[in-house]
Formats: C-alpha cells, structure tokens, sequence
C-alpha cells in the first residue's frame, strides 16, 4: 500500500482534522498569522495526523477528541522542525525556504515557541490532560535523544545499544505518542493503549533504521536530507555501527580517521562501499524488519477491520519505502 492508500480509512476525518489544525493557529499578530499559513501550505505527508486517527478508529471510533490529539501532535512535530532547522542552519524544509532563511533565526525560535504554546493550551482548554502527560514525555526524550546524540557524535563511540536508545527516544518517541494519544481518545482501556504504544514505538524504530540505510543507497530520505548526510554530521548509524562491528580493526580506525577529519577529506562514498562491503546494509534492513514484526504483533488481539489493516500495512510501508 501506499500512504494513501493506508489512510483511506481515516480519509474523511484526516480532512476534518485539518481544518481544525488551520484554526487552532490563528493569531491576532499579523506576522505571526502570516507565518502560519506559510507553515500549512507545506503539505507534509500527514504520517502522524494519519496514525492517531487509525488508531483512534481502530480502538472505538474517530471524535473531536482524536482530532485534537491529531492537531497536538502535528503541533507539536512542527515546532521541533522549525527549531531543529534553527540549530541546523538548514535552509529549506519540504521543498520550501524553511522559516529561519526566510525570517531569520530570532523569529524562527520564536514561531517554534509560540506552536508549543498553542498545543498545550489547545490541551488545556479542554481537559486533554492525559494528552499533555503522553506528549510531555515524549519532549523529554526527544530532547533527551538529540542530546546524547550530540555526545556521541564528539566520541564516535556508538554501539548498536545507544543507537537504539537514540532513535527510540528521537523518532519513535512521537510515533509512539501517536498511536497511544489516538487510542486514548476513543478508549478508556489501558491495555489498548499500551497495545498502540508499543506499536507506534517499534514502528518508529524500524522507519529510523530504514531512513538511515537509506542516506547509504543514493536516495533522498523521507525527511528529505542529501544522501550521506549523516556522515558528514558525524553521526554513526545503525549500517555503519555493523560494519565497524564486523571489519578488522585497523581498518574500522581508518573509517573512523576519515569520518572524523570531516570537510572536503572525508570520502562518503568510500565509507558507503566500507559499509556494503561488511554487510552493513543488509544487516540494518533485516533489523528495521524484526522491528515491524514487533509492531505488528501489537494488533494481534484487534478484531479484523480497514484500520487494522491500514495500520499493518504502514508498519510494511516503513521498510519497504525508497524515499
């Protein structure tokens, strides 16, 4: 399936869902209103608007409930886009000048401040307090992720436990947050709840891996990043770590030797050809399978229904996808 194709059964509602994400922007400041329009009209793919409402449906039905957890999440994925393009120096976001090029940094940080704010009051203003709980500490671990990512790209010392550990907490947090906010909004049953959770969170840990064997095999990923572009930031993942596991020693130092130097002297491509020649590849690919298989195993006790199957066949579409 397509991601199209797996949103079907939510399609009515993913409509619904975006007017109400449009409204709970607006602002009676005329440049933050002018931000903000800029900001909906990069139409992203919806993957997180599209899981809380699969999962919402799938555990008792889509309400105003679902979509305003769908709007909180979405809202909260936006601001850490425009402050992560911030801290990146990047300049486009999604095919379009992100918010820093265009309004600079200050304004930037701002805008990305000012989403969190209307995603908490959205919350606050009626009673999702459960909402707030769930995406609170999903901030915290992404947060938290982004940091010890940080630390370990100094050290190029990473092993397959804190990549782990890093993408859990950096991607699958959210999607996690996800899939338990949308079956928080339809269900009062903790199982359920955990049951999405844990879905979301293992589903989130096999589109990382195959986002990271994808910056390896000359396409763009899905977040939209030049390929080997995670080499050049020093971030080793999960192709590389293998490789380093499995060559000899002197050989991995010397990878690392060009990783480290960084600039016009760090080869990609023969880092690339390090990492397919010791089966990096394959392995990471056979990982970000074994993680869909968990994810999978999740909905095992949900009765049949398009929404089982949408959700399903996203946790094939992760793996299988080449951008």
């Amino acid at each position: 399936m397509t991601l199209q194709e797996i949103a079907l059964p939510i399609q009515p509602h993913l409509d619904a869902f975006g007017q109400v994400f449009r409204n709970s922007l607006r602002s009676r400041i005329g440049l933050v209103e002018l931000i903000t329009k800029y900001i909906v009209r990069q139409k992203g793919k919806k993957v997180r608007p599209i899981l809380v409402l699969l999962s919402a449906d799938l555990c008792g039905g889509v309400n105003e409930k679902s979509y305003r957890g769908a709007t909180l999440v979405e809202i909260l994925h936006t601001a850490t886009l425009v402050h992560d393009d911030v801290v990146d120096d990047a300049d486009t976001r999604r095919g379009f000048p992100s918010i820093n090029a265009v309004w600079k940094n200050k304004i930037a940080v701002l805008m990305g401040d000012y989403l969190l704010s209307r995603g908490l009051l959205l919350s606050l203003e009626n009673d999702d307090v459960q909402f707030l709980k769930i995406t609170s500490t999903a901030v915290r671990r992404m947060s938290e992720g982004e940091l010890h990512q940080i630390q370990k790209s100094r050290k190029l010392d990473m092993d397959e436990e804190s990549y782990l550990g890093i993408i859990g907490d950096k991607t699958a947090s959210l999607l996690a947050t996800c899939c338990e906010i949308g079956a928080a909004s339809s269900t009062a049953e903790p199982d359920r709840q955990r049951a999405l959770r844990e879905f979301g969170e293992n589903v989130g840990l096999a589109f990382q891996i195959r986002d990271d064997v994808l910056d390896y095999v000359g396409r763009r990923s899905i977040t939209g990043k030049p390929t080997g572009l995670d080499l050049s930031e020093k971030k080793l993942t999960l192709p590389l770590i293998h490789a380093l596991r499995i060559a000899p020693r002197t050989e991995g130092k010397d990878v690392l030797k060009m990783i480290r130097s960084g600039g016009k002297t760090m080869k990609v491509q023969k880092v690339v050809e390090f990492v397919k020649g010791y089966g990096g590849l394959d392995y990471a690919g056979s990982r970000a399978q074994h993680y869909a298989a968990l994810a999978k195993a999740q909905l095992e006790a949900f009765p049949a229904s398009p929404s089982k199957k949408s959700l399903l066949a996203f946790a094939d579409f992760v793996v299988m996808r080449d951008k």
